[in-house]
């Protein structure tokens, strides 16, 4: 059962950072954003992007269902940056959220693919959300 937490774990000291992020977002970020999350595209919800969460900015999070989506490119390659993002993602998990990774190259080729992603793992939120 995840624990209720009022504003998402919501860092407003990012905010300026997280403001930034949104106006300079990477190519396959605004793809995705244009082409999958923005006006309730994915079954109906709500996404935000760049929002501060606990001590990072995840891409995209969907409050709901407490879900994060991220974008990697080709900086998340190196050996420094992985650890960093596995860091991340276990702070973000034991936050209860659920985090979906995909590449640039992922949302740049294979759009249909990722939306489909998406919207099973929202599928598997809203069951477990409903027990």
């Amino acid at each position: 059962m995840r624990k209720k937490v009022s504003n998402n774990h919501y860092n407003k000291q990012l905010k300026p950072v997280a403001r930034t992020l949104r106006k300079n977002m990477t190519k396959a970020e605004a793809a995705l954003w244009k082409y999958g999350l923005k006006k309730k595209q994915r079954r109906g919800y709500t996404f935000n992007r760049q929002r501060p969460v606990l001590n990072y900015i995840a891409d995209f999070m969907c409050k709901e269902l407490h879900l994060i989506i991220e974008v990697d490119g080709c900086s998340h390659d190196h050996s420094e940056a992985q650890q960093h993002d596995e860091d991340r993602q276990h702070a973000l998990e034991t936050a209860g959220f659920t985090i979906l990774r995909f590449t640039d190259e992922d949302v740049l080729k294979n759009m249909d693919s990722v939306c489909r992603r998406i919207d099973e793992e929202i599928v598997l939120l809203e069951k477990t959300k409903q027990k």
